[in-house]
């Protein structure tokens, strides 16, 4: 009785055991269970999260806005412009699962020297996760043709080198032009397309083949091309005459780029804060995947947006139909022709000086110059008394001209000279006056009064006894022609002045 009593014990005990042992695995399993669960949800929610390393390569001319456009987009009022390849970012927000990243933007200088500077910004890991960004210019329009060619080229010779595996680039190039052909213009079925798409998703669905000339350069990464400074246009119809031609001229020309490499085209101004918002959605929809409903927009010359698979030739030649004093096959170059440069900008300032020290340098040079003979007396002391080229007759009146000042009294007009005779007999006969005065008594004979200077007294200060010899020989010379006053110059002619030593 007690052995039974005692196995009988045991094995309730063992019993009791058993059912302990059994619910603290069950209870194991569950907290295992709960776990899974957790990781899993975690799991879920790490695959929704947005993608990082996703990257925006900014190219373009020297001075066209690059960095400022980046700034604009990250939303940073100061900043610093760097030299070669400059980094910046800018932030990407999703409110479905309140996650945040980053988005690289990666500038490359204006100029060529810099191109080799992309391998640090593309590379075959992260091409399939980049996107080119053009910009240009709209204050200077000349070079917008240009500029777009060039750094086309840049690309296309930096990917031909990256040696991307053939597989991977045609798919890229595949899924460009699935995505260009796809395009579906916002409208009433708004409602019935997904609030996010998978830009990786690869569904087979039946699309319209390429337009003519579309994406018939294709890089195989999405490219968007952004002209900045909009703002310039009214400048330009200002002061280097723009039309409306001349405006839808250009817009043609750079569509037309934009359809052959399937790229969009955006009109920006960070002035004016003009399609900025616009911009930044259209990137983060082409690079997440994000919703975007915006419409294409081509009326307003400065808000132009036609986003990659809305625009062909025909839209193009809509243009067209206002051009009057253009072609649409005309070359850009031959139409947008950069302006002349005006040459006074680049010159110096020159101060003008003193109005005094110009005065006497005026007067120095007026000093230098010799003097003007015509119509002024000579005086004779100044002259060679022989081998002079002047003529007799220029000699004579230059000493009676020496003579002239020296004399005093009043004039002696001599009353036998009339109206009719020649212009010879009236120069003798004054000549013949200013000879016979004298100082306060005129009928003296040449013998002088008082303390009166005499005639002989002034001829005396000329120092020049020659002299009166020619006047002598000049008087006789022209009382020889005039018959009418010979006879008066003979008489009054002085005896003494022969004599005079």
């Amino acid at each position: 009785m007690a052995t039974a009593g005692r196995t009988t014990l045991l094995s309730a005990i063992l019993n009791v055991n058993n059912t302990t042992t059994e619910s603290q695995n069950t209870e194991e399993d569950d907290g295992q269970n709960l776990w899974s669960s957790i990781l899993s949800e975690v799991s879920t929610r790490s695959r929704s999260k947005l993608p990082t390393g996703k990257n925006v390569v900014v190219m373009g001319e020297v001075g066209c806005g690059k960095t400022t456009l980046v700034a604009k987009l990250q939303g940073v009022e100061e900043y610093m412009k760097g030299r070669g390849l400059e980094y910046l970012y800018f932030s990407v927000h999703d409110e479905d699962v309140d996650d945040h990243t980053r988005c690289n933007a990666w500038v490359l200088d204006g100029d060529l020297y810099h191109k080799g500077l992309q391998k640090f910004a593309l590379s075959v890991e992260n091409l399939a996760d980049s996107l080119a960004l053009f910009v240009v210019d709209l204050s200077r329009p000349w070079l917008a043709l240009e500029s777009l060619q060039k750094w086309a080229s840049v690309v296309r010779d930096y990917l031909d080198k990256l040696r991307v595996p053939p597989e991977t680039m045609r798919e890229m190039e595949h899924r460009l032009v699935k995505q260009f052909q796809e395009y579906m213009e916002p409208g009433s079925d708004l409602e019935a397309m997904p609030q996010r798409r998978n830009p990786e998703s690869e569904e087979e669905s039946v699309v319209l083949p390429l337009g003519e000339n579309a994406l018939t350069h294709n890089l195989g990464i999405p490219l968007v091309v952004v002209c900045t400074k909009c703002d310039a246009i009214s400048a330009l119809e200002k002061e280097h005459d723009y039309r409306d031609e001349h405006l839808d001229f250009i817009q043609s020309h750079v569509r037309r780029f934009c359809l052959q490499y399937g790229a969009t085209l955006l009109y920006t101004s960070m002035k004016e804060n003009k399609n900025l918002d616009l911009l930044y959605k259209y990137l983060i929809h082409r690079l997440y995947g994000f919703p975007f409903n915006f419409p294409a927009q081509v009326v307003e010359k400065d808000s132009v947006f036609i986003p990659s698979g809305w625009d062909n030739e025909k839209k193009i030649a809509i243009l067209h139909e206002n051009f009057q004093t253009v072609k649409a096959d005309d070359n850009f170059e031959d139409v947008i022709v950069k302006p002349a440069v005006r040459k006074f900008v680049h010159e110096k300032e020159i101060q003008a000086e003193d109005d005094q020290v110009f005065l006497v340098k005026l007067q120095t040079l007026l000093a230098k110059q010799p003097p003007v003979t015509t119509g002024r007396p000579v005086d004779a002391s100044n002259r060679a008394p022989t081998g002079s080229p002047r003529t007799t007759n220029r000699s004579a009146a230059a000493n009676v001209a020496n003579v002239m000042p020296m004399q005093s009294g009043t004039k002696k007009i001599d009353p036998n000279m009339k109206g009719g005779q020649t212009s010879e007999g009236v120069l003798a006969n004054f000549f013949n006056s200013l000879l016979t005065k004298k100082a306060g008594s005129p009928g003296t004979g040449g013998q002088p009064t008082g303390g009166g200077s005499t005639t002989p007294g002034t001829v005396r200060k000329s120092g020049s006894k020659l002299g009166l010899t020619d006047v002598q020989a000049e008087l006789d010379r022209i009382s020889s022609k005039s018959d009418l006053d010979s006879s008066a110059l003979n008489a009054s002619t002085p005896p003494a002045e022969n004599d005079e030593s």
